[in-house]
């Protein structure tokens, strides 16, 4: 079953683009979509779809955390807990790697 979530983040562009630096060129396994998306006050939100929600746990603790953490280190940043996730209902995710092939 898919698994899919809407999170506000407390960073900006900048810090998204050397979390995804650090995170690499390969996709996690399990990820079907990310999409980050900057509100009126700057801030991101994420609107992600995954495999399952397994998936998801597997790549926070194996990649995300590691990465995040170091560059938060960097920064001196110090975030106060993991930011809450939106659980939501996807019906259907429409993406090249879903299309039959013909």
């Amino acid at each position: 079953m898919m698994y899919a979530f809407i999170q506000d983040v407390p960073i900006r562009g900048d810090m998204y683009a050397r979390i995804r630096e650090g995170l690499g060129a390969q996709p996690p396994a399990g990820l079907i979509s990310h999409v980050v998306i900057e509100k009126a006050d700057g801030l991101l939100r994420y609107v992600d779809v995954w495999e399952s929600q397994a998936a998801w746990d597997a790549f926070v603790s194996d990649r995300l955390h590691p990465v995040i953490q170091r560059i938060f280190q960097q920064a001196g940043f110090v975030p106060q807990g993991e930011p809450p996730l939106e659980a939501i209902t996807v019906l259907d995710a429409w993406t090249p790697a879903t299309v039959p092939a013909s």
